[in-house]
């Protein structure tokens, strides 16, 4: 157990800084008040703007050798993992998080910043012939000033997925935390404001969406967007980012399917079900909150996902429960309503529903819906809770369309012993990952995002550093050929 501090600050321009006003960050595993932190305002966003766009001008990011970025990085990799227990107890105490989950965030923000240090220095252009008398190749130009807007369901490992490419290929950012849970976010800025890096380089602010975020994405000094969150939001700031031409990086919702062929391994099926829906308390946007099942075993399939759901322990972050608060009141809400309106339009709660009585943080009970048609609200909407719907299929044809039947595309899944139908499926699947055989199988290392509503671009994996960089061609006349 760590002491947490009672107020938090924003990072602008190399120095911690307050603000007139300040937000409550509440404990959701009590409803209690755990801190607060100052309330950036539209100033405040300017400050930190333009000590980012000093820093991009300036060429301190990129005159210096790539091999330079590579020092910061792996640094910064070594500051994080310094803080990774202390920043633990504070995001499990701000976001209810188990405290094993809190700690793989900080692992895991190290390794992106390992990661892309190993890439920093390989940022290489190409060589183009144009016949004899002329020279053409590529640079590659960092974007500028990288505004990158943070979720609050993974707030330190989402962030270093951005910031640690952007800063590898030379890039100034301000990152605007989350409201609900911005006190990781500190911890991790702290720990990379001991790395060294050129002043403006990073800036962290904390404010409301409505007034800090739509300012920066319709900032004429911001060069690039980087946001994870809902549609609507992320609607909202393309065309916000669209009077300047913007170029987004855009992670949306998900409605994910895995289908379960007859042959599936029963074992494999249901630990992927576990960790796919109630992992987090099923606020992931990739989580499994569709479970399309053959018919012949669609009977036995939900008997065992309602007794492993019945079976979960419930309980706070820090007791490593199985099953941990929702980060709001709020959030709480929004999830009961969409199952109440599950069941008027016929779905079955064969287990949970409602939210857990008599407890007094943000507590939904794991919850499985049967007898689930593909039309219904459950099935088409975004949940972001432990809300799974199970639905019965027959044909290979058949669970295709059930599963593209969304708006989203952000991940989908096949459990099959038969490589030949799994490689059918994941060829026509309308989804920017696949898993096969067991859910989240990817790594820092896979590219990752989405297609329809669920955005576009890439984060993670080597094709994510791409998209923190322009293409510039350089063609020359070479005099006397």
């Amino acid at each position: 157990m760590y002491p947490i501090a009672s107020h938090w600050l924003n990072y602008i321009d190399g120095e911690w800084s307050d603000s007139a006003q300040h937000l409550k960050v509440h404990n959701p595993g009590n409803g209690e008040l755990l801190a607060t932190i100052a309330q950036a305002g539209v100033a405040d966003a300017e400050r930190a703007l333009s000590a980012a766009r000093r820093c991009a001008d300036s060429g301190e990011m990129t005159r210096v050798r790539p091999a330079q970025r590579v020092t910061w990085l792996l640094r910064i990799a070594e500051e994080i993992r310094a803080v990774a227990d202390e920043g633990a107890w504070v995001l499990c105490q701000e976001n209810g998080k188990r405290l094993c989950d809190a700690k793989d965030e900080f692992v895991e923000a190290a390794r992106y910043f390992e990661y892309y240090a190993g890439m920093a220095d390989k940022i290489e252009g190409t060589s183009i012939p144009l016949g004899n008398g002329y020279m053409d190749f590529t640079l590659y130009d960092p974007m500028g000033v990288s505004a990158q807007i943070v979720p609050w369901n993974f707030p330190v490992s989402i962030c270093a997925r951005s910031l640690a490419p952007a800063l590898a290929a030379g890039n100034a950012v301000v990152i605007k935390s989350p409201e609900l849970s911005p006190l990781g976010l500190c911890v991790l800025i702290g720990a990379i404001s001991k790395a060294g890096l050129p002043r403006g380089a990073v800036n962290l602010i904390c404010g409301r969406g409505r007034e800090v975020g739509a300012h920066l994405v319709s900032h004429r000094a911001v060069d690039q967007i980087v946001f994870t969150g809902s549609v609507p939001t992320g609607q909202t700031i393309l065309r916000d980012a669209a009077q300047h031409a913007i170029p987004s990086v855009m992670e949306l919702g998900g409605k994910s399917a895995a289908i379960a062929f007859a042959d599936a391994d029963p074992v494999q099926l249901l630990a992927s079900v576990q960790s796919g829906i109630f992992f987090n308390a099923g606020q992931v946007c990739s989580a499994m909150s569709r479970l399309l099942v053959q018919r012949e075993i669609y009977e036995q399939v939900v008997e065992s996902v309602v007794a492993m759901a019945e079976g979960l322990s419930v309980g706070i972050g820090q007791d490593d429960a199985d099953l941990t608060p929702v980060v709001s009141a709020g959030q709480l809400a929004g999830i009961e309503d969409l199952c109440r309106r599950a069941v008027a339009q016929g779905a079955v709660a064969a287990t949970g529903g409602q939210a857990l009585p008599d407890r007094a943080g943000h507590f939904m009970a794991p919850t499985v819906f049967r007898d689930v048609r593909p039309d219904m609200c459950i099935a088409q909407e975004e949940v972001f809770g432990p809300v799974l719907a199970v639905i019965p299929f027959d044909t290979e044809e058949e669970a295709i369309a059930i599963a593209n039947g969304t708006e989203f595309g952000l991940v989908a899944g096949v459990f099959t012993q038969d490589i030949s139908r799994a490689m059918r499926c994941t060829r026509r699947l309308k989804a920017g990952q696949v898993f096969v055989n067991e859910w989240y199988a990817g790594g820092i290392e896979t590219p990752f995002g989405g297609v329809g509503l669920s955005g576009f671009g890439r984060e993670k994996g080597q094709e994510a550093l791409y998209s923190y960089v322009r293409t510039k061609n350089v063609a020359i006349r070479v005099a006397g050929e």
